[in-house]
C-alpha cells in the first residue's frame, strides 16, 4: 500500500474513533464536538467569502515570507559554509538569535512597523530563515572534498567550486530546510493573526480569534484549524513535488520508502 494511502487510512480511523467516542458519551460533545460536526463546518467554510479571504491572506503571507527567507538564507548559508573564519566569528550571534521565538517579538515588531502584512512577513522571515540557513551550511559541510580538490586542480576558483560541487551537494539539505521553514511560516502566520486579531489584517489566525469570542463556536474554531492543517499538508506536498522535479538526480539514487 502506498504511503499516502496508509496516511489516509490512519486519518479515517482516527475520525471514526473520535466520532464513536463522542456518540458513546466518553467525550462530551459540548467540550469537544463530534468529528462529523467539525467536518461539516469545515466544508461550510469553503463557501464563506470572509474565510476564503482569510485563507488567501494566509497563503499570500506564507508565500512571500518563505520566498524572502529562502532568498536571504541560502546565500548567507553559502557564504558562512564557504568561509570557516566568518562562520566561527558569527556563530555566537547566530546561536543567540536562533532560539528567540518570533511570537515573543510580535509586540516589538508591531510597535516598530505597525500591525499588518509587513509585520506578518517580517516575523515569518525571522522564524523561517534559520532552518534554511543551517541546512545550507550543513549541506556544504557534506560536500565531497575530493571533488573540490579535483576542480581546484583543473583551475576552477572558489566560485566555480561552489556552483559545481557545493550547491549540488547542499541542494537536498536546502530542500529539507525549505520544507521545515514552510511549516514554521504557516504556524507563525496563524499564531500572529490569533494573538493580534483583525488589527493585523486578514488570515486564518485572525478568523479563529474572531469566532473564538462567541459561545458554542468550538466546532467552527476546530474547522478553521482543520483548514490550517490542510494548508500545511498541501504546502508540503507542493514542495515535495517541486523537489522531486528539480532534484531528480538525487531521488533517482535514493532508496524507496518502505
Amino acid at each position: 500500500m502506498p504511503g499516502w494511502a496508509r496516511g489516509i487510512c490512519g486519518v479515517v480511523v482516527f475520525l471514526l474513533a473520535a466520532e464513536a467516542l463522542g456518540r458513546a458519551g466518553v467525550i462530551d460533545p459540548a467540550v469537544l464536538p463530534l468529528a462529523s460536526t467539525v467536518l461539516a463546518r469545515a466544508a461550510g467554510l469553503a463557501a464563506s467569502p470572509q474565510f476564503l479571504v482569510d485563507l488567501a491572506a494566509t497563503i499570500g503571507a506564507w508565500a512571500l515570507g518563505l520566498a524572502i527567507a529562502v532568498a536571504v538564507a541560502v546565500p548567507a548559508g553559502v557564504v558562512l559554509g564557504s568561509l570557516p573564519g566568518l562562520r566561527a566569528a558569527t556563530r555566537a550571534f547566530v546561536e543567540f538569535l536562533r532560539p528567540i521565538p518570533s511570537v515573543a517579538l510580535i509586540v516589538l515588531v508591531a510597535l516598530i512597523l505597525g500591525p499588518g502584512l509587513q509585520m506578518n512577513v517580517l516575523l515569518i522571515v525571522y522564524a523561517a530563515v534559520w532552518p534554511v540557513l543551517l541546512n545550507t551550511i550543513y549541506g556544504l559541510d557534506d560536500a565531497d572534498p575530493v571533488a573540490r580538490e579535483t576542480l581546484r586542480a583543473f583551475g576552477f576558483g572558489r566560485l566555480g567550486v561552489i556552483i559545481l560541487v557545493d550547491l549540488p551537494s547542499a541542494s537536498p539539505y536546502i530542500a529539507t530546510g525549505i520544507r521545515l521553514a514552510s511549516s514554521i511560516a504557516i504556524i507563525l502566520n496563524i499564531s500572529t493573526g490569533f494573538l493580534t486579531g483583525r488589527i493585523s489584517g486578514n488570515g486564518i489566525g485572525a478568523y479563529i480569534a474572531q469566532v473564538n469570542t462567541g459561545a458554542g463556536n468550538t466546532s467552527l474554531v476546530l474547522a478553521a484549524a482543520l483548514w490550517a492543517g490542510l494548508l500545511g499538508l498541501a504546502a508540503n506536498a507542493f514542495l515535495v513535488w517541486g523537489e522531486r522535479r528539480v532534484l531528480r538526480w538525487h531521488h533517482a539514487h535514493a532508496p524507496e520508502p518502505a
